[in-house]
């Protein structure tokens, strides 16, 4: 996600809700909270709206965004109202997740990403789901016609069929595709994942 035009992008985007205080949910975060718990990761945060929901409710999150005027909007936030929230500023192109995390949260990330980092990625946040825990996934997919956030060459929209196959293994809790007009007389067509880990087969 290192492109400029990216960062640039929703850096302008940021800037922009900020000065209206729009920190709504969007449809796909409030589709996850109803599965966030424990230790949470939010990879891809933005302006961490769904981070600070999920503090508020007593979770330990730790957002990470590319944006430094969403981590700076989060880190303003949790330390006014004292949230359980670590926000860090970090380059996703090289970015390895060190820790465990009962919920892993990629909200609009992984599509930012040449194929092989895209799914590099994914495979990393699965891995850091404890057993039993969530992860909640959702990226652009095939059929996407709105592609004026992405850096040339350096996008992938995974199809639905090879997004069940990543999940294979897992309890999936919730697929949906999802459909929305864009600018232009473009669409922008999403898939959200919600899945549970399986439990150790030890216990």
């Amino acid at each position: 996600m290192n492109g400029n035009k990216t960062i640039s992008f929703f850096d302008t985007q940021f800037e922009r809700q900020v000065r209206e205080g729009d920190f709504a949910l969007n449809p796909f975060e409030r589709l996850a909270l109803p599965y966030l718990y424990g230790k949470i990761l939010d990879l891809g945060c933005g302006l961490g709206n769904l981070s600070i929901k999920a503090a508020r409710r007593g979770c330990a999150v730790l957002a990470l965004d590319a944006s430094p005027n969403a981590i700076a909007r989060i880190k303003r936030v949790a330390s006014t109202e004292k949230l359980s929230i670590t926000a860090e500023q970090v380059d996703f192109d090289s970015y390895a997740i060190a820790d465990m995390f009962n919920t892993v949260v990629a909200i609009g990330l992984f599509m930012f990403f040449p194929r092989e980092r895209a799914i590099e990625l994914l495979a990393d946040a699965q891995a850091h789901v404890l057993p039993g825990g969530a992860i909640i996934v959702n990226v652009l997919v095939g059929g996407t016609t709105y592609l004026d956030m992405f850096e040339p060459g350096h996008y992938y929209l995974f199809s639905e069929s090879e997004l069940r196959e990543h999940f294979r293994d897992w309890e999936v809790l919730e697929f949906r595709h999802d459909s929305f007009p864009a600018p232009g007389q473009t669409v922008k067509e999403f898939v959200t994942v919600v899945a549970r880990k399986p439990q150790n087969p030890e216990g």
